[in-house]
């Protein structure tokens, strides 16, 4: 299950105690996380205050992919979280996508120090989200005016991709659903037309408009059918210029990054809930079978008490009084149930008109001797 957090939280608890140490500490750490991330993190004693972070994290897609390296919005945008106490090293280290150097001592101690750290763990959400930034940017472009694009797949993990779909004036992100077990397709088809019936009323008239169907949309079309191969259906999102206005485009971005995380922890709590319901239903039951009525308690008060060997001859083994219990039990609820109100004349009707009539057979039989 991925973190909805976008700070990373192993790596927030590694920097935290490298800057709150009061003698100086030798880690070479590597942290790998959701989505194929992953993260070194390399301080030495002989300089202390300088940390080296590589980060490892996947593209998108290939038509994101640059050979000079991270875009100059992505480089803006780490450079923003603190200056002074951060450093981008170029070239990177090998295997990673970017690294950076730390200065610890730059970073101011008590609250501060907690809210500079926690920046400094979002870089690889900042990256990630930079990618999708840069297209829906582009909404109302003059490029985009002038037709409809090919899907652009998007891979933030490799088992759950999803798809981009330019169009004239707005942006539509496809998702195809998959899950494992057959509890779990039936919760997430009644969630998805339940958020459709919610994202077409007035109340929400401002989120993205949603669309779910079993089958791939047309768009689609031409794409291979492994990516298209779901037991769950299609879910859309079309996204416009209101979505990604000022600081809802970072809330859009991660919203979509992180949607099937969503959805599986929705359908996670739904079936725990449910599960739940039904031990508590059968414990109820249980105890009702178990509990005794007031009718078999009068039963047990006016039986008179005989000898000794009378009385150890008539009790019985302790699985016949359950068995006993629970068929007075149930036929007196199945008597309530079918006749909650007595009907005058009704055995009559029943004598006169449900009666079984006996037929005589043409043939008769003489008893041989």
């Amino acid at each position: 299950m991925a973190c909805f957090d976008r700070a990373s939280p192993a790596l927030k608890e590694t920097l935290l105690k490298l800057h709150c140490a009061k003698k100086p500490m030798e880690i070479d750490q590597r942290i790998y996380e959701f989505g194929a991330v992953e993260y070194h993190v390399q301080s030495s004693v002989s300089e202390p205050y300088l940390t080296h972070l590589s980060i490892s994290t996947p593209l998108l897609s290939e038509e994101f992919s640059s050979s000079n390296g991270l875009s100059y919005d992505a480089i803006q945008m780490i450079k923003e979280i603190r200056a002074d106490a951060l450093e981008i090293v170029e070239p990177a280290k090998d295997g990673y996508q970017l690294t950076i150097r730390l200065n610890l001592s730059k970073i101011p101690p008590g609250k501060e120090s907690i809210k500079v750290i926690t920046e400094i763990s979002t870089v690889q959400a900042k990256l990630l989200s930079c990618q999708l930034k840069e297209m829906l940017r582009n909404v109302n472009s003059q490029e985009q005016l002038q037709g409809m694009y090919r899907p652009i797949k998007l891979v933030y993990h490799h088992r759950e991709p999803f798809f981009v779909i330019r169009q004239p004036r707005k942006i539509t992100a496809v998702f195809p659903m998959r899950f494992k077990e057959d509890p779990d397709v039936i919760i997430a088809t009644a969630f998805f037309q339940e958020l459709m019936d919610v994202g077409s009323s007035e109340e929400w008239a401002k989120a993205p408009p949603c669309t779910w169907s079993p089958i791939p949309p047309a768009e689609l079309r031409g794409e291979p059918l492994e990516d298209l191969s779901t037991n769950c259906g299609f879910v859309s999102f079309d996204i416009t210029s209101h979505h990604v206005k000022g600081k809802r485009l970072d809330r859009t971005v991660w919203s979509l990054l992180n949607f099937h995380a969503f959805v599986k922890y929705h359908v996670k709590c739904t079936r725990g809930f449910i599960q739940r319901r039904m031990r508590k239903r059968l414990d109820s039951l249980v105890k009702i079978l178990h509990s005794e009525g007031p009718d078999e308690e009068r039963e047990h008060e006016e039986e008179p008490k005989g000898c000794g060997c009378m009385s150890s001859f008539a009790s019985t083994s302790r699985a016949k009084n359950l068995k006993r219990r629970c068929r007075n039990l149930f036929v007196r609820k199945s008597n309530r149930i079918r006749s909650p109100v007595k009907v005058r004349g009704g055995m009559r009707f029943r004598h006169r008109w449900l009666k079984i009539q006996k037929f005589s057979s043409p043939r008769r039989y003489t008893k041989l001797d």
